[in-house]
């Protein structure tokens, strides 16, 4: 193996170690939502991007940017939430085309029970990550950026 051929590998490694620290983030996430909200962990993320709006709503492309979806799965997952009474879409008076997203009322408040247990299921996830050698570094750069 040659010098560029164990970059290639170091790069591969890092890769699947960073892909396992974020499948045992997702799996924890998901369980602890799931387990008392009946919210996936996109659908988290989703009514959590539009609570940082302050009043504002997204665009749908946005919103897709936000939850690393397409627009197609992004236009199903907003019709689930839509259903659910969580958020609602408004037409833009300027271009007929657009649609924006916003929090309603209930998944503001959906938004606000779940955010404490969200934030445990990541703590403890962390803090799980930090017992696994190969992950350990991982959650450290995770604590030092701002």
């Amino acid at each position: 193996m040659g010098i560029a051929d164990d970059a290639v590998e170091i790069r591969a490694q890092g890769w699947r170690t960073l892909a396992a620290l974020h499948g045992l983030i997702e799996t924890t996430l998901e369980k602890a939502l799931q387990a008392q909200f009946q919210l996936s962990v996109v659908e988290y993320t989703v009514l959590d991007a539009l609570s940082r709006q302050h009043g504002w709503h997204m665009r749908m492309q946005q919103l897709a940017r936000a939850a690393a979806l397409s627009s197609s799965a992004t236009t199903r997952l907003v019709t689930r939430l839509e259903d659910r009474g969580l958020l609602t879409r408004i037409l833009c008076v300027d271009d007929r085309r657009g649609i924006y997203t916003e929090l309603t009322d209930a998944g503001r408040q959906l938004l606000d029970t779940a955010r404490p247990i969200h934030d445990e299921a990541l703590a403890a996830a962390l803090e799980a990550a930090c017992e696994v050698d190969e992950l350990a570094p991982w959650v450290q750069t995770l604590h030092a950026v701002r």
